[in-house]
């Protein structure tokens, strides 16, 4: 028969215990993850270090050339499969909308959303009569919608946006 020394519990985890913990939204802190593999290879690793200084450099300098050398190859294909079409960009300083063939994305802030144009039910645009906020309102087929206001420099922005907007959407939104 088998005897263990302590609680048989596990510990519980939750708002209770966890200020920090939102259900759905933030998985509870565990101190160690219970798939971690021991960190031996890395005091191996430091030992080697240690005893080869300018070996490694080298090594690390030779490395970091590839990389750069395989970012620019992995670069190049992106800029090649990107199709000419027109392009909707406006920002202020805290946010910015761009429509391309891609779809469209909303920054706030530190916040951002996309949506394919499949996603996208209808794209709504409203110039106010006094000011000079722009609003751009993505609505999706679920009933929701997602405004964004764009600060212009002057009034006269409203109509040169709503024309680049248009070209967008009726080169890439399918009614």
């Amino acid at each position: 028969m088998e005897q263990r020394i302590g609680s048989s519990s596990k510990p519980l985890k939750g708002a209770g215990f966890d200020p920090a913990f939102i259900p759905g939204l933030t998985s509870p802190e565990s101190a160690e993850p219970e798939d971690a593999e021991p960190e031996t290879d890395q005091a191996e690793a430091e030992a080697a270090v240690s005893d080869e200084d300018a070996a490694p450099v080298e090594a690390a300098d030779a490395e970091a050339a590839e990389e750069a050398e395989d970012a620019e190859e992995s670069e190049e294909p992106e800029e090649s499969e990107t199709p000419e079409g027109p392009v909707f960009e406006a920002a202020d300083r805290r946010a910015k909308i761009v429509a391309d063939h891609k779809g469209v994305r909303l920054t706030l802030d530190e916040e951002s959303c996309e949506f394919r144009w499949d996603e996208i039910g209808a794209v709504e645009t409203e110039a106010p009569r006094f000011g000079k906020r722009f609003t751009v309102t993505v609505h999706t087929p679920d009933r929701r919608w997602y405004p964004i206001e764009i600060e212009a420099t002057a009034r006269s922005r409203f109509k040169e946006w709503e024309e680049e907007l248009d070209a967008v959407l009726d080169a890439y939104f399918e009614e």
